[in-house]
């Protein structure tokens, strides 16, 4: 490749790098308080967990009501320094399954951290930090697979599956309905496409995200290890509590695609457009 070519190539991962990033940073930010509530769904054992929530609606009341509104925004910092390198895999991966796997491997440890402060009830100022929390991992389990990277084979589960069908189905629709003119039409075309596309995803991937859940939250009696592997975890989870445990925290994860993926699509091209005219 030339050296004109290269630089041409770096300078479109640059800005894919970029755009991605601001888009993801700001749709966190905004959409963080579903992912609090989503994994709280999947990690309580159904009616006879007795701190079991009886709705989505009583989840957040009591979230509020018990942690503060800040109880919403646990976990928040993993996946914004995740976002960043995240993002690079995307940009400079094969889309779709590749992709998907091996931004996987590159978030997981983040995952482990953001889950278990997810899963912390206590109020939001006597929680440990993130990097603190990092550390009580580390320094108790490792950084294997019974430490920072457990759950990590849910992990390239949850992503593998959804980017491969997400990218897929995305780019197939998109190619098979004509674009618009209007600027508002062709942003709804888009914004469809991919809400469609990514409620697809979840729901194929979410059995994934529920082992995920389990495996890298707190486990039912201290000490003991009960949710191990990712297909042990799906199997147990079935066997103990039905099918639909499987799809705990659904709604609220069909619910952040909406307004997140319209969010990220008008900062993406705000930013993208932006970087193309100045830079």
């Amino acid at each position: 490749m030339t050296p004109k070519g290269q630089r041409s190539l770096l300078r479109e991962a640059s800005h894919q790098i970029i755009a991605g990033g601001s888009a993801g940073l700001v749709e966190i930010c905004l959409m963080h308080p579903l992912d609090v509530v989503k994994t709280r769904f999947q990690i309580q054992r159904g009616a006879s967990d007795p701190a079991s929530y009886k709705s989505l609606g009583d989840c957040f009341r009591t979230i509020f009501r018990n942690e503060g509104i800040f109880g919403f925004y646990k976990g928040i910092l993993p996946p914004i320094l995740a976002e960043t390198p995240k993002r690079a895999v995307k940009a400079l991966s094969v889309a779709g399954l590749g992709s998907g796997l091996t931004e996987a491997v590159v978030v997981n440890p983040f995952e482990v951290v953001k889950v278990s402060l997810q899963a912390n009830r206590d109020s939001f100022k006597e929680q440990p930090s993130a990097f603190a929390q990092a550390r009580r991992i580390i320094n108790s389990d490792g950084f294997g697979l019974r430490g920072l990277n457990k759950g990590l084979t849910s992990t390239l589960g949850r992503h593998g599956v959804f980017n491969m069908i997400y990218f897929g189905f995305y780019f197939n629709v998109k190619d098979a309905i004509p674009s618009s003119q209007d600027p508002m039409l062709e942003f709804l075309r888009k914004f469809t496409i991919g809400l469609l596309s990514g409620t697809i995803s979840s729901c194929v991937n979410i059995p994934f995200d529920v082992a995920k859940s389990r495996i890298q939250g707190p486990q039912p009696v201290p000490g003991e290890i009960k949710y191990r592997t990712c297909f042990q975890t799906m199997a147990l989870v079935y066997r103990e509590e039905g099918y639909l445990a499987l799809y705990k925290g659904l709604v609220p994860k069909i619910m952040r695609l909406g307004p997140g993926g319209a969010v990220m699509l008008l900062v993406y091209e705000y930013v993208s457009g932006w970087l193309q005219s100045n830079w």
